[in-house]
């Protein structure tokens, strides 16, 4: 039985998703064919229909060289937009009819259009960036780019011509921001004129070539209604959520990268009545809240000479002195947990922020080490129950193997046993197992705890039915 395993363990995995029919055997004899979860299912390349043969390839460097010798570039940055794409275009047409280019008048368009992207875009990324299903671009190098769609990865046909190509692009988002890139400083954060964020990473740190992750601005605004829709929460979840809101109630949203805590923090802060004072603090803004009274702030590098940094610890306590109602943080990653555990705990409820964790207590911990970090000596029970009584209500969200984002679990925090702090679940996903499409099969239920947080928002006049709280097998009992 265990050289069988080894066998099976030496062969290559097939790329077919189909089971192969079972032939029937004597019983004891172990079972040879390949279980449906060893089978690795085929990638999908993402085609942008952008791809030019050898040929057409050749006329569209030739025609950009021609350009960039009748054409001062310089002066484009004093055109709009539009004028200057006009001209670049018009140019380019007149260049291919003055060389009586041999390729069709489709490919003529798009070679221009190419070229158009090289000169004011950012070249082989603008049919990404042009696809509202993208949320994710990932440059691993010159001659590979993947892009996340509908919570998968796929492999794209975009293609640099090389490194200096993709440094040239990387070159042309930092400048534009006053940053630079190079030897010295190999690496940058910065953020595209539409808010999306973007990451790059050059040699010597990156060893097989520059990279850029880039992390899309979501244009369309996702409200309860497209959450439930989507799967990733229930109308009764919606409805506690947005109780809690109102309720005033300290928020704290946990989960993993691209779960969906951005997305979460954008739909609370949408249950925020319009005539509260709201500060918000982020690494790079891209909460888009709806209220008028909003005062956004964002953090800063340091410069070139590594003077002039403005740190979320800096802006969360600037923000204290700007009499806040709300406070919201897009994440809370270092020693500023102690001053939002500070604003927390001194009349500033109703604040909301996220948090890198894999689980409800995860989060806690985590939010624990920050605190460590500031070089604060508290005892360990004094630092939990500053944590326990400055946050109210834990919601942990998970993207699970199907892509689909989850809000898996909705804990409220009851207080300090000891040394421990206590939590109860209210709501949570059970998976049941996967669908014959890859799918993840499960419902949301209850968990039958009524939250204390309940009576206190009930004396708010903010009443949540009973019923809501308690699962199926509940219901017949009295």
């Amino acid at each position: 039985m265990l050289s069988e395993f080894r066998n099976r363990l030496r062969q290559q995995p097939v790329k077919a998703v189909a089971m192969p029919p079972v032939e029937s055997k004597t019983q004891g004899e172990p079972d040879k064919a390949m279980m449906a979860w060893e089978h690795i299912t085929p990638a999908e390349l993402y085609e942008t229909k952008s791809h030019l043969s050898p040929v057409e390839t050749e006329w569209r460097e030739k025609i950009y060289q021609q350009l960039l010798k009748v054409m001062d570039l310089s002066l484009l940055d004093s055109l709009e937009q539009a004028d200057a794409v006009r001209q670049i275009r018009e140019i380019c047409q007149r260049l291919l009819d003055d060389h009586n280019a041999p390729v069709s008048s489709t490919s003529r368009q798009l070679i221009i259009k190419q070229i158009t992207d090289e000169v004011l875009g950012l070249g082989p990324l603008e049919p990404l960036l042009a696809d509202s299903s993208v949320s994710d671009i990932l440059v691993n190098g010159h001659d590979s780019v993947y892009v996340e769609r509908f919570g998968k990865l796929q492999r794209t046909d975009v293609r640099f011509r090389d490194d200096q190509h993709l440094m040239n692009i990387i070159d042309r988002i930092v400048s534009s921001l006053g940053r630079r890139i190079d030897e010295s400083s190999p690496l940058v954060d910065a953020r595209l004129k539409d808010g999306s964020r973007v990451n790059a990473i050059i040699p010597p740190l990156a060893i097989d070539g520059p990279s850029v992750s880039i992390r899309r601005f979501a244009v369309d605004l996702l409200n309860t209604e497209s959450l439930v829709q989507m799967g990733t929460l229930t109308p009764a979840i919606a409805l506690m959520l947005k109780a809690i809101v109102r309720g005033r109630l300290n928020v704290l949203i946990s989960g993993g990268t691209g779960s969906g805590k951005t997305t979460m923090l954008n739909v609370l802060s949408s249950f925020i009545p319009h005539n509260e004072r709201i500060v918000t603090i982020e690494d790079s803004a891209e909460l888009q809240l709806q209220q008028p009274h909003v005062v956004r702030l964002e953090t800063r590098p340091s410069n070139i000479e590594g003077r002039g940094e403005v740190g979320q610890r800096e802006l969360v306590r600037n923000s204290l002195r700007m009499r806040p109602d709300r406070i919201v943080i897009g994440e809370v990653r270092g020693a500023e947990a102690l001053d939002m555990l500070t604003a927390m705990n001194t009349g500033h409820d109703g604040s909301l922020t996220t948090i890198h964790a894999n689980t409800a207590r995860d989060a806690l911990g985590r939010i624990e080490n920050m605190v460590s970090m500031t070089g604060a000596t508290f005892p360990i029970k004094a630092m939990r129950q500053q944590i326990a009584s400055a946050i109210d209500v834990v919601i942990q969200l998970e993207r699970q193997e199907d892509g689909k984002r989850r809000l898996i679990s909705v804990q409220e925090i009851n207080g300090m046993e000891g040394e421990i702090i206590t939590m109860t679940e209210i709501f949570s996903f059970v998976r049941r197992g996967m669908g014959e499409h890859g799918e993840v099969l499960g419902d949301y239920r209850p968990t039958g705890m009524v939250p204390a947080f309940r009576d206190v928002m009930g004396k708010r006049g903010i009443e949540l039915p009973l019923e809501m709280f308690r699962p199926e097998w509940m219901e017949g009992q009295s």
